[in-house]
Order: structure tokens, then sequence, then C-alpha cells
């Protein structure tokens, strides 16, 4: 998450939810592989997918 901030959130307010959202999708399709990879492989957000 440092690097989706540190690209696209740092500093910056946005008028409305739909440009933070805009912003996310603009960071997370420039993000290499790796540090992707890295950002949804913690154990909290893979339990956020996990069906009881």
């Amino acid at each position: 998450w440092k690097e989706i901030r540190k690209r696209g959130f740092k500093n910056k307010a946005f008028q409305t939810l739909e440009a933070v959202i805009d912003k996310l999708q603009e960071v997370i399709q420039g993000l290499e592989k790796s540090v992707l990879k890295s950002t949804v492989s913690r154990q909290w957000t893979r339990l956020l997918f996990e069906n009881d």
C-alpha cells in the first residue's frame, strides 16, 4: 500500500469518490507485477475473499 500511496495519493485531496477510484485504477495498472503481488497477497486481503 505504501507504493500505491506514494504514486498517487500522497498529499492529495480528491473532489469525488469516483476520482479516487479512477486514480487507484491508474496507479494499480502502472505497478510492476512483483509490487502488485506483494500488496494483494497479504493475509488480511486473502481473508476478505475466502468463503466460509
